[in-house]
């Protein structure tokens, strides 16, 4: 098992999760614009994405972005996507990958990890929930 952070040149191999990720939430598959975005998140250091690999081809990744919060005048990241591939779920991969990106984060200085999931996805909020992340009960989220 090794957990790393990608490089542009990890577009190829992240962008059929990624694709596979979105199509999760409902969008339509788009290999191709899946892996321009990649490409131009880590050309342009607009996200951090990290990579699980078990011999093989990866089983998961997972993308932050950087962030500013204003009142406590601190950095912090939000932890926009995670998605191990099927026949890997249910091993740890996705709770590896998550404490993987708290730890990158720690040292980065960010004072903390936000992140968002659809409310009937149990799953992962049980993962969530069991490393330490609090439902927000304070504040509501507009789009």
């Amino acid at each position: 098992m090794n957990i790393r952070k990608a490089t542009v040149d990890d577009a190829v191999l992240i962008a059929p999760l990624f694709d596979a990720y979105r199509v999760f939430y409902e969008e339509s598959s788009d290999l191709d614009a899946a892996m321009d975005f990649i490409k131009t998140n880590l050309s342009h250091d607009r996200s951090s994405i990290f990579i699980y690999e078990d011999e093989g081809p990866i089983t998961g990744f997972t993308q932050v972005y950087p962030a500013l919060c204003s009142v406590a005048m601190k950095p912090f990241y939000v932890l926009y996507d995670l998605y191990v591939v099927p026949q890997a779920r249910g091993k740890g991969v996705g709770t590896a990958l998550l404490e993987f990106a708290h730890q990158w984060s720690r040292e980065q200085g960010a004072s903390r990890v936000d992140l968002e999931t659809a409310h009937n996805n149990v799953v992962a909020q049980s993962v969530y929930e069991a490393l330490g992340y609090e439902l927000d009960t304070e504040f509501r989220k507009y789009s």
